[in-house]
């Protein structure tokens, strides 16, 4: 190997100690890449005076320094020098020095003790150089018998010869024991010199106690020197050392030898065996010798032995350290480490620690290899180093800057963070293992050296020097970041009790927040790291603190609060900032005296933090923090599989990797991130569970929840609410007790008011509270000290007493020799809380005295005295030290008040009252921090590791969402409140980066609350609503805000608007600044303050007004989901824009004009997306084409003509919608917007549409003709002339396509519309003729196929070709006919719909017919059935008017239809003749008698085509006619029943047809018309009424049907053709109404008593319908009887049944009438009589002869009575035939 090339006493202070760094090529080759080196093959290394490569070793190094030696005064003195060193030359000269090292080195040796420097400077020079040639390496066959102690010491003990020391070991000895405090600086330069060769040399190895030796010498160099020189040799050649030491432990190659099995073991030789001595502490240095570094001892090799738990159970091996007890190199140091750090007890002073000197003569343990010994040399130094950093600084003197002491800390604090830099990777290695050679126990490197790494840390972290607390903090972040896996407890303890504590102090300087704010800064920006500390503390249940929210929250207040003034001579810190300690290259800075001196006089008078420099640190952790998150939240969360950040990714890996915007440079600034060297890895056989850590993290907050409404009400609110949650298992007393006990966070006041109350179950639970303490063996004040902190007493004395009861009671039982009984106790622990009232309360004057507290407690334990210095020692205790709440001597502290009152200021001046402050409270979270770790480490040696500890690293990007939700409103307060109180442009700049970075987060895992907090407050920020108050800051918001609108887009939803509204003011700033009047809603009053006009400016430049676009222009890029919000947004925004400026001549349209151009960029979407946006738009369009204002209407709908002008260049493919759908708001317009000039705006629109796209027209013909159906609806003559002309022009010229693209039924409706319009007469006149014409077009238009199918029922209805086009023609017919106004137009189309159906109907198919008469004919009757229709009609005039015109003469064509296609219409009979029974059972004679008339009309013009079936319908048809119109009501008793109701009005018949004509269907039957019991007399002559009026109605229309009935069958072909049996039939029903006639009339008292009641003016009677009916009956009987057709004759018998007893009892009550009083009935009979006699003339003679007894008397007695004509001549008939048959006259 290449040796050290050092020129002859000339080595410069740089050419030692930066020779190499730890990663050059000297580290890498600290080990032989081969094993030649090692012990194993010592043997055969040949040793010649030739350097390793070859090239001759010159005798003249040697010789030279032997001459020297030789000549000088001591050789001649000392007789053991001289002969050694002629010794030497002589073997040199003899060629025989390579093999007899020792020879050659005992001269050197011997010369280093004569002190004399020149002496020392050659033998050390020539030491070095054969150091470096690797001379002293000793052959196996040459070593001497082994011995652990050193050839001199100064004490004077006997020790061994220097032959029984291996050389190398020998060669450390003699160089370090050259060194005292007295040595000259170039001695000690020299020595520095060798030492750095022997420590660094690959071949000569040393191990523990001479390592040691050789690295405290080197630092005794350093502290001790006067030359500044020599201090930085001395500190550049041990921080070489140090690396070398640790660089040598190659982990990599140990792995492979140690899994081959390779491992080589030390020999037993003594050349490669470590000596174990240390120097006597007797050491001749003076008595200001620094402290120096510890040596392990020989006394103290130990067996790893772990402490098992109390059932033996066996344990996994305890965490063990190695560090034996500190000694000093001189007796009288001041300053070693054990003999005066007194106030921070070491682990050597007790016996929870157990240090191991590493023996390595394996008589016992396990052979130990070359890379053990290594690891135990690294373990020995960092743990000497640690211990150099405990000693705290008390004195002035030491916290001086080249002071022994403080250069000491920061040397060993140096070399500590030197360490963790270098070799992080050895500490978190698995393979390096700490194995004892005294058992087989082992422990890892890790935890061996955590408690010391823990202590340097938690003793340095509350300095008050700002370069000791700069470098503890720097430490804590190296291992934060690279050993939190391993050390997540200890890590939490200083988290929580020293470091979050220091922030939130008041008296803490400002540079200690800073620092510790920088560190949090490197967190911030490594995402895994700041991740996992959620993941481990907040989400981890049995954590004490939520680290990450709790560190949120206090950046958060750190950022927003004010701090005070720090004094002007408070000096910065003079060593190197943190952040340049932290990269991993850098070496420590010079701590020389002249290096301190200067950096001190440079930096004292430095002005000291500020508290704007504090407000951005703050917020540069919140961005960090926010873009950590976004890292690792968003790009991760592309995948959940993949990690999120990947070790080589470039943020992690490249030192030279910059972020993208300029803020994230300035971050970065401080520090290369760690995050490199955070690969990201997944927990061993644990995986990252989001849903486990997101249940574990809610139970926290429950439980957190829980304590709070204990602290709040504990028992109405707190322990119900804990019981239900199931932190309290159960009800049972001692389960709510423990809980109480154990539960930190409860406020002790309310455990002592919960365990203070009277109920029985609160008392229980406080017995069982005490009974979990246990007293025993404790004395009294210290057992009542621990009962009294566990809660407060309450203040009311039973509460008090009932405790104290319970205290007494649990101390004796614990303690039964104590006290004579349990009332001793209670009375003594009452009277030690009142002396301690008394001592300590300042309302107490006089205080009590020992003497008195003694006298108090008298006869007290059992009528005996407790012994006096028992109850003197009680006294003593409590003045001396108050019983007090923990947290209360911890608030004292806090408060740190000073003395009120002139005293209290006079005794202030001059101290510093914060730095006093800071000091108490330091030390009390250093106490409670340390006793804390003893606690940890304890439970970790017996084993007892908690679940806890179990460290979890994160893989999953969804925890960024917990984590923003627990931490956003500080977030949020964090960016906005510097944002608001700042102008300087990078904090505005990185307020807005971390605005983005929220958003992201927020859109990204769709937070709506935090969204819309985060973008409202950033919108708020762009004062576009406040453009005079306008700055710089507002207008970079607005370009943050444009950026998140551009890059968000996808993600932010309901957000959109204010976003959009932003963009929407944004215009209108340009637009006033260009000197634009814009109009203000609401603000015309207010005077408007300038604008700026750099702001103005900058709101017109190019980036802005580009940027602005993009937010339109790229909205093609967004998602279907996203363009969805977004344009959403933007209609509202332009609806608020149009509303609050819809009253100016120029409203602002930004956005509406916006909305068309994203219409545009989106016109490529698929039709599904457009489908949604054109929802949202054409409702939009709606509202702003019917906006009051005509600009806005006109620029809404030109607009919309050149979107559609635009969609209509897209092909639709058939049976979609969207051309109809897109058009509609033009129809919306028309219907809804008043403005004419509006109106014939849209038919403008569609004239061009229909000159420059009509043919690309598809499913738009459908909304086309809708708008033009709704012009025609206007009452402007100008607009619907113009829409009937369009109209016309299209069925003239685009007929065909109408008809194709299936718009053939929207154009009848279109022509329907028009052919309605009831004010302009003349246009609907040519709407009729226009769709008459439409029916030849139609017929000859090949896309009309009007061939009917051969299977109609394999046709849907929709496709049917008579559906499509005959019927909407057809129903258009219908629709003017019931709808029309203008009875012209009523008459014209019901003329067009019949003439068209006789015209056409031969072709129609019979399925087609059946529509035609159920949805067109039938329903125009359907008035007549149901009340329903009745509302189309405005007035009851009109439903008259039609009533009378258009369904008397649709009734009509009806019938004249059915007789012309009856043998096509005849199987719907049915229904005709059921509208014919509704027409007839009216209440209105007029229409019952157009239906008698219609149904007589009917059955006379198609007598001859009703067959035997028709004729059985048409007869039941009469048969229901009669039973429908029989008035059976007239016989109700109750009708006759009288009202006592002054001035009822008869009811007049005759007045009933006197009002308009107006359809009242007949009730179905007379059950219905029965008068309810009403209590209402009112109501009751109401409903009388009514009854009585559909009475008389049956009556009229009974009459009317009966006329009908003979007038048809005096019609001889009716008769002809009906058949007999119906014909009897219909007698029979004629007869029934006869009999209720006759029945009635001759019901006198009936009669009357409707009389009475008001029924008619005048008797009621129903002689006419009597006598009509009998009439009819006589007539067609007789005509039967006399007719001689077989089929008649046939029932001849049946005949003269009826009409033999019809025509006697006619006759009989004729002759029963009189003449005085009812010669009006006779009158009205006595036609009927003569009937009856002639019908008996007719009878057969047979059957006159049978029946003459009967009617002759009868006859007789008719004489009586005044006979006209017509009946004398009947008379006469009759008598002729008696006398011709009885044979008196002959024929």
């Amino acid at each position: 190997m290449k040796a050290h090339d050092v020129n002859d006493q000339e080595v410069s202070a740089t050419s030692i100690s930066f020779a190499e760094t730890p990663n050059s090529a000297k580290s890498d080759r600290t080990l032989p890449p081969r094993s030649a080196s090692l012990s194993s093959n010592a043997s055969i290394h040949h040793r010649s005076l030739t350097m390793s490569q070859g090239s001759t070793l010159s005798v003249v190094l040697i010789s030279s320094a032997l001459d020297t030696i030789a000549s000088s005064r001591e050789a001649k003195r000392s007789t053991p020098l001289r002969d050694s060193t002629q010794r030497a030359l002589e073997m040199l000269r003899e060629g025989k020095g390579g093999d007899r090292p020792r020879e050659i080195f005992e001269p050197l040796r011997l010369a280093c003790e004569t002190r004399n420097e020149k002496l020392m400077i050659a033998s050390l020079d020539c030491i070095s150089k054969l150091i470096s040639h690797s001379f002293f390496v000793e052959d196996a066959g040459t070593t001497r018998p082994p011995h652990q102690s050193p050839l001199n010491s100064p004490s004077g003990a006997t020790f061994p010869s220097s032959e029984s020391i291996p050389l190398p070991d020998l060669v450390a000895d003699t160089i370090t024991s050259a060194y005292t405090e007295t040595t000259p600086d170039p001695v000690s330069l020299q020595i520095v010199k060798a030492l750095l060769a022997l420590v660094l040399s690959p071949t000569i190895l040393i191990h523990q106690s001479p390592l040691l030796r050789a690295v405290r010498t080197v630092y005794n160099v350093f502290l001790l020197s006067q030359d500044p020189v020599n201090q930085m040799v001395a500190q550049g050649g041990l921080t070489q050392m140090v690396n070398h030491i640790f660089s040598r432990c190659k982990l990599g190659e140990l792995s492979a030898k140690k899994t081959n099995g390779h491992a080589d073991p030390v020999s037993a030789g003594p050349s490669r065996r470590n000596s174990h001595t240390i120097l006597d502490q007797q050491s001749s240095l003076g008595p200001s010798t620094p402290e120096t570094i510890p040596l392990p001892s020989p006394a103290d090799d130990i067996t790893f032995k772990p402490e098992g738990n109390a059932e033996g159970e066996v344990e996994p091996p305890p965490i063990t350290t190695l560090a034996a007890p500190e000694t000093d190199v001189n007796t009288g140091a001041a300053h070693g480490m054990n003999g005066d750090d007194t106030t921070s007890p070491t682990p050597a002073q007790g016996d929870e620690s157990h240090e191991d000197n590493l023996n390595l003569n394996g008589d016992a343990g396990r052979h130990l290899s070359i890379w053990d010994i290594f690891i135990k040399d690294a373990y020995l130094v960092f743990r000497s180093m640690c211990k150099l950093t405990h000693r705290d600084l008390n004195t002035d003197s030491e916290r001086e800057m080249k002071s022994h002491a403080m250069r000491s800390k920061l040397l060993s604090l140096h070399l500590v963070l030197t360490i963790l830099n270098s070799h992080m990777n050895f500490f978190v290695d698995p393979n390096a293992i700490i194995y004892s050679s005294s058992s087989n126990e082992s422990t890892s490197f890790i935890q061996a050296a955590k408690e010391h790494l823990w202590n340097t840390i938690n003793r340095n972290a509350i300095s008050l020097v700002p370069q000791v607390f700069e470098l503890s903090v720097e430490i804590f972040w190296r291992v934060l970041s690279r050993l939190r896996t391993k050390l997540k407890p200890e890590i939490g303890v200083l988290f929580n009790e020293i470091f979050l504590p220091i922030l939130e102090m008041p008296n803490s300087t400002m540079k200690q927040k800073a620092v510790i704010l920088d560190m949090l800064s490197r967190l911030c920006q490594d995402p895994q790291a700041l991740v996992e500390i959620y993941l481990n503390y907040d989400c981890d249940e049995n954590a004490k603190e939520n680290i990450y929210e709790r560190l949120m929250n206090i950046i958060s207040k750190l950022g927003t609060s004010h701090f005070a003034k720090e004094k002007a001579s408070d000096p910065s810190s003079p060593s190197l900032q943190p952040s340049r300690l932290s990269g991993r290259s850098v070496l420590p800075p010079s701590l020389s005296t002249n290096a301190l001196s200067a950096s001190a006089s440079l930096e004292t008078g430095a002005v000291g933090l500020t508290e704007g420099n504090m407000k951005r640190q703050s917020l540069e952790c919140f961005v960090a923090v926010l873009r950590s998150l976004v890292l690792w939240g968003t790009q991760a969360g592309k995948t959940v599989a993949e990690p999120a950040v990947k070790a080589n990714s470039p943020l992690l890996n490249g030192d030279d990797h910059k972020m993208d915007s300029p803020s994230e440079v300035t971050l970065n600034r401080s520090s290369v991130s760690l995050a490199a060297e955070v690969s990201r890895t997944v927990t061993p056989d644990i995986d990252d569970d989001p849903e486990r850590f997101e249940s574990a993290k809610q139970k926290k907050t429950t439980l957190l929840e829980g304590i709070r409404k204990f602290n709040f009400k504990p028992k109405r609110q707190g322990v119900e609410f804990l019981l239900e949650t199931g932190f309290i298992p159960s009800r049972l007393p001692q389960a709510i007790a423990q809980f109480l006990l154990e539960t930190d966070g409860l406020n002790k006041a309310m455990i002592g008011e919960y365990l203070g109350d009277g109920d029985n179950e609160n008392v229980a639970i406080m017995h069982a509270f005490v009974d979990l303490m246990d007293f025993t063996e404790l004395p009294f004040t210290e057992a009542l000290r621990m009962f009294l902190q566990s809660f407060r007493l309450p203040g009311e004395a039973q509460k008090i007493d009932r405790f104290m009861l319970k205290f007494a009671e649990r101390f004796t039982g614990n303690n039964p020799t104590s006290f004579a009984n349990a009332d001793t106790a209670y009375v003594l622990a009452y009277s030690t809380i009142m002396l301690n009232t008394d001592a300590f309360s300042p309302q107490v004057k006089r205080r009590m005295t020992k003497a008195e507290f003694i006298k108090n407690n008298s006869k007290i334990d059992d009528g005996r005295d407790l012994p006096e210095e028992y109850l003197s020692a009680i006294f003593d205790d409590i003045k001396s030290n108050e019983i007090r709440m923990k947290d209360e001597v911890e608030a004292s502290l806090v408060s740190g008040a000073p003395s009120a009152g002139i005293s209290g200021a006079l005794a202030n001046v001059g101290r510093d009252l914060q730095r006093e402050a800071y000091v108490m409270q330091s030390q009390v979270m250093a106490n409670k921090s340390e006793a804390l770790f003893k606690t940890l480490m304890k439970a970790q040696r017996k084993g007892a590791v908690r679940g806890n500890d179990q460290f979890f690293s994160a893989s999953h990007f969804v925890h960024v969402r917990p984590m923003f939700e627990v931490a956003w409103m500080p977030f949020l307060a964090g960016i906005s409140a510097p944002l608001q109180d700042t102008d300087d442009l990078e904090i505005v700049e990185l307020c807005l980066d971390g605005f983005k970075c929220a958003i992201r987060i927020v859109c990204f895992f769709d937070l709506e609350l935090q969204r819309n907090a985060f973008v409202t407050t950033l919108a708020k920020f762009t004062f576009l609503n406040n453009l005079g108050e306008m700055k710089t800051k507002n207008m970079e918001a607005i370009k943050a805000l444009l950026d998140v609108a551009v890059n968000e887009g996808n993600y932010l939803k309901g957000s959109w608007h204010e976003v959009l509204t932003c963009v929407s003011q944004l215009e209108r700033m340009q637009l006033i600044s260009n000197g634009i009047d814009v109009p203000e809603g609401g603000k015309k009053g207010r005077p408007r303050k300038a604008l700026n006009e750099d702001l103005a400016n900058e709101s017109r430049s190019t980036h802005i007004t580009v940027a602005a676009d993009m937010v339109f222009s790229l909205s093609h890029h967004l998602s279907g989901v996203a363009i969805v919000d977004f344009v959403q947004a933007l209609s509202d925004v332009s609806w608020e824009e149009i509303q609050s400026s819809g009253l100016s001549e120029h409203p602002r349209l930004f956005s509406l004009q916006k909305l068309v151009e994203i219409s545009y960029y989106n016109m490529n979407r698929i039709r599904l997306e457009w489908s949604n946006l054109w929802a949202i738009l054409g409702q939009h369009f709606n509202q702003v084409c019917c906006h009051n204002n005509p600009h806005v209407g006109f620029f809404a709908l030109d607009a919309l003509r050149q979107l559609a002008m635009r969609f209509l260049e897209i092909e639709e493919l058939p049976h979609f919608k969207f051309q109809k759908d897109f058009l509609k708001p033009f129809e919306y317009t028309m219907i809804h917007n008043p403005n004419p000039a509006v109106r014939d705006m849209v038919l403008t629109c569609f004239q061009q549409m229909v000159q420059a796209r009509v043919h690309n027209m598809r499913s738009g013909w459908r909304t086309m003709f809708g708008v033009f159906s709704a012009a025609s609806k206007v009452l402007t003559e100008d607009v619907v002339n113009s829409a009937f002309e369009i109209v016309t022009r299209l069925n003239r010229n685009n007929f065909v396509d109408i008809v194709r693209y299936g718009a053939f039924a929207d154009f009848t409706v279109c022509i329907t519309d028009f052919s309605k319009c009831s004010k302009f007469q003349k246009i609907s006149l040519l709407a009729i003729a226009m769709l008459r014409e439409v029916i030849p077009t139609m017929l000859r238009t090949a896309e009309c196929t009007l061939d009917v199918p051969e299977d109609p029922k394999a046709v849907n209805t929709t496709d049917d070709p008579m559906i499509k086009f005959w019927f909407p023609i057809l129903f258009s017919f219908y629709d003017i006919i019931m709808n029309g106004e203008d009875l012209e137009v009523r008459r014209l189309a019901l003329d067009s719909l019949f003439a068209t159906l006789k015209t056409y109907g031969s072709t129609y198919p019979v399925g087609f017919w059946d529509t035609v008469c159920q949805e067109l004919l039938f329903p125009i009757f359907a008035v007549l059935k149901s009340s329903q229709d009745v509302s189309r009609f405005s007035t009851q005039e009109d439903m008259s008017v039609w009533l009378s015109t258009t369904m008397i003469q649709a009734l009509r064509d009806l019938i004249d239809l059915y007789t012309f296609y009856f043998e096509t219409l005849e199987r719907f009979l049915d229904g005709l003749l059921d509208l014919l029974c509704v027409c007839i059972c009216q209440e209105n004679d007029t229409l019952a008698r157009i239906g008698t008339s219609c149904f007589q009309q009917l059955l006379e013009s198609n007598v001859q085509k009703l067959g035997p079936e028709r004729w059985e319908q048409v007869v039941s048809t009469f048969v229901r006619l009669f039973k429908t119109t029989t008035p059976h009501l007239l016989f109700d008793e109750s009708l006759r029943v009288e009202i006592d109701v002054a001035n009822v009005e008869p009811v007049d018949s005759a007045s009933e047809y006197s009002q308009a004509l107006l359809p009242a269907p007949l009730a179905p039957s007379d059950e219905n018309s029965k008068p309810g019991q009403q209590n209402s007399q009112n109501a009751l002559v109401s409903d009388r009424r009514r009854i009585f009026k559909q009475i008389i109605v049956k009556c009229v229309l009974q009459l009317l049907l009966i006329e009908t009935t003979h007038e048809l069958l005096q019609n001889t072909e009716v008769y002809m053709t009906i058949p007999p049996e119906h014909l009897l039939r219909l007698m029979g029903t004629l007869d029934q109404s006869y009999q209720f006639a006759r029945s009635f009339n001759e019901n006198k008292e009936l009669r009357t008593g409707l009389w009475k009641v008001g029924f008619m003016k005048h008797l009621p009677n129903l002689l006419k319908q009597e006598s009509s009916s009998a009439a009819t009956l006589v007539d067609v009987l007789t005509r039967m009887y006399k007719d001689t057709r077989p089929t008649v004759q046939q029932s001849r018998e049946q005949v003269a049944y009826k009409l033999i007893p019809l025509g006697l009892g006619v006759l009989e009550d004729f002759n029963g009438l009189r003449p005085d009083t009812q010669a009006k009935t006779i009158a009205t009979w006595t036609p009927v009589v003569a009937e009856v006699l002639q019908g008996f003339n007719s009878l057969d003679d047979q059957t006159f002869s049978r029946y003459l007894p009967a009617f002759y008397p009868l006859t007789t007695d008719v004489l009586l009575r005044e006979m006209g004509p017509e009946l004398r001549e009947a008379v006469r008939s009759i008598f002729l035939r008696v006398g011709h048959s009885r044979g008196i006259i002959e024929h």
